[in-house]
């Protein structure tokens, strides 16, 4: 054998990082570097920290407006393809609510026992109202555009999924003639995605820049003063992502919840990592469909959750702020007040658009029950290190509605559900021989 052919078999042997040993480098390489950076006080280390995040998470919302309206607007289209499309529509509607309400029960429930803003030190001094604010008012009335450009160019994705919602029934009463108009947009849609396989790749860099510099900046003395809040929001989401959604995976769907986790855990990290719905979404629908759910129904499900269905920055967290922000301006709350939180919870949590960040979910929740906005701004502080698990929770929840939904409608491939580890997925969501390399590793 000449020396030639021998080189590829020596580097196909080569060992392989998996993503998620790679993610968990990043994230002890940003603690180590931002604690580095705080310590000693080293200014151009944090602010290299602070750029790698900021150009990782700006790659991430380079391709948000785009890939939500295509994939919101094929993912409707896709639903011709499958029986009983309505029905399935309908139940993935409810599965949304229902997880909502226990997620916001469990939220309202650990601010109960625990008074989270009790002996804070904070004082309503310190907060600041928020630039803009959510209302009622603002969000019906917001969900119409008044024109198609402005929704892309200031990113309002609610709007941008009214549109595509709009354009993809259009598209179905259409049939044949929008026929042209699908398989560009399924182009389109397959283009953005796999650019943002790429970004995805990058991960483990904007890891250690986002979990750096949130070190650097914020410190453990600010996360002192949160402490109880910030326990609250992790166990909350905690309990629905380990406790919640495997009882209703084991009761409802009939699965093994560990193999779930097996197969979802690609999204569940780097949904952590980028503090993204929309950025984790081509990942989410690809664990998910690698979980045994149709791929049609996949397409459906996943976009739609991306997007409305937040249980950690909509349930959990705007439950516990709520409690947490009332104690701090002293201003009591009664059992009227905890069912409205509720039902923002679950009609609001469009509001999110599956972005960074829940402040405009946080504001709707407080205008509705007329506590001051400037708690928002007791809480911007600490947002980054309470979004990265809420986000982790929303995304855990986008991929099992649709494994309950598919299991209950007896669509789902139970071979393929509990064989969902054995191989890793390349981004065209097949298995990919061994000798090949995985991109990512894991997913």
């Amino acid at each position: 054998m000449s020396a030639n052919s021998a080189t590829p078999t020596r580097a196909s042997r080569m060992p392989k990082v998996p993503f998620w040993a790679q993610i968990v480098a990043g994230l002890v390489a940003g603690v180590l570097l931002g604690w580095l950076a705080r310590s000693q006080d080293v200014t151009w280390l944090r602010t290299t920290l602070e750029q790698i995040g900021d150009i990782f998470v700006q790659l991430l919302k380079l391709a948000v407006a785009p890939l939500v309206f295509f994939a919101i607007l094929v993912s409707i289209t896709n639903l011709r393809k499958v029986n009983n499309a309505a029905r399935l529509a309908g139940r993935t509607l409810l599965w949304f609510m229902i997880t909502s309400l226990i997620a916001v029960a469990i939220g309202l429930t650990l601010g109960l026992l625990t008074n989270p803003g009790a002996g804070t030190g904070l004082t309503p001094k310190d907060g600041a109202k928020p630039e803009k604010a959510g209302s009622w008012i603002d969000f019906l009335t917001g969900i119409v555009p008044t024109d198609v450009i402005t929704p892309f160019t200031e990113l309002n994705v609610l709007q941008i999924v009214f549109m595509a919602a709009v354009a993809g029934a259009a598209a179905l009463k259409l049939g044949d003639r929008a026929q042209p108009i699908l398989a560009f947009s399924e182009s389109v849609l397959e283009l953005l995605q796999k650019a943002l396989w790429w970004v995805i790749r990058l991960a483990p860099i904007g890891t250690v820049g986002l979990i750096g510099y949130a070190i650097a900046d914020y410190g453990w003395d600010l996360i002192g003063k949160y402490a109880t809040f910030t326990a609250d929001v992790y166990i909350g989401c905690a309990l629905v992502l380990f406790g919640v959604y495997p009882l209703l995976l084991a009761t409802v769907a009939k699965v093994n919840p560990l193999q779930f986790f097996r197969g979802a855990w690609p999204a569940i990290q780097l949904a952590f990592v980028s503090r993204s719905s929309v950025g984790t979404m081509p990942v989410t629908q690809k664990v998910t469909e690698r979980l045994g759910v149709p791929k049609e129904y996949t397409s459906f499900a996943v976009p739609f959750g991306a997007t409305t269905k937040m249980d950690g920055c909509a349930a959990v967290y705007p439950a516990l702020a709520a409690i947490f922000i009332a104690q701090i301006f002293d201003v009591p709350l009664g059992v009227q007040d905890y069912v409205l939180i509720a039902f923002v919870s679950v009609v609001g949590s469009a509001a999110t658009a599956g972005l960074t960040g829940a402040t405009v979910m946080l504001t709707l929740t407080l205008s509705t029950l007329g506590l001051p906005l400037e708690g928002v701004g007791l809480l911007m502080a600490i947002d980054p290190i309470l979004d990265m698990m809420r986000t982790a929770t929303n995304v855990a929840g986008q991929a099992v509605v649709p494994v309950i939904v598919a299991a209950r409608e007896r669509i789902l491939d139970r071979d393929a559900y509990d064989s969902a580890s054995a191989s890793p997925v390349d981004e065209g969501g097949t298995p990919e021989p061994e000798q090949k390399e995985a991109v990512p590793a894991t997913v």
